[in-house]
């Protein structure tokens, strides 16, 4: 059998569900020989954030800097099993950046962590921004709970 995926992204926010989506995001490396990377969205405030003065201009950067030091934590494994990983930082709103990635960077699957759907209030769960991404990505997404 020919491997399905060869691009597999995988935006993390560095929370603890985030090993989660990783673990499968492995797996599927390993049995596709796919490449993967890990991309990181910073959110900014306003569009003119980034360069609106010397303080916020520095709290992007480091912001960017310690977003670089767990990117390489969660990439490490990859690397030892001589998988081919990329790390990525992006500025902006999270799901529109991880779309656009996705699609720039021709990603034949989106491995995301997501809530688990909330019984008592159902609705809330469809704003989250693993939902947003499957509604508004051209690829395959897997969610993992």
């Amino acid at each position: 059998m020919l491997p399905r995926f060869k691009n597999v992204l995988v935006p993390v926010d560095f929370a603890e569900k985030n090993w989660a989506a990783l673990d499968v995001a492995f797996e599927i490396a390993v049995n596709n020989k796919a490449a993967v990377t890990l991309l990181h969205v910073i959110e900014t405030i306003d569009e003119g954030d980034l360069d609106a003065d010397p303080d916020v201009t520095e709290f992007y950067r480091r912001l960017k800097q310690r977003g670089k030091r767990e990117l390489e934590t969660m990439g490490q494994r990859f690397v030892e099993a001589g998988i081919e990983v990329h790390e990525k930082i992006r500025f902006g709103k999270r799901a529109p950046e991880i779309v656009a990635y996705a699609a720039e960077h021709t990603s034949d699957l989106i491995i995301m962590s997501s809530h688990p759907l909330r019984e008592s209030n159902p609705a809330a769960s469809l704003v989250t921004l693993s939902y947003q991404v499957s509604l508004l990505c051209s690829c395959p997404i897997l969610l993992v709970k």
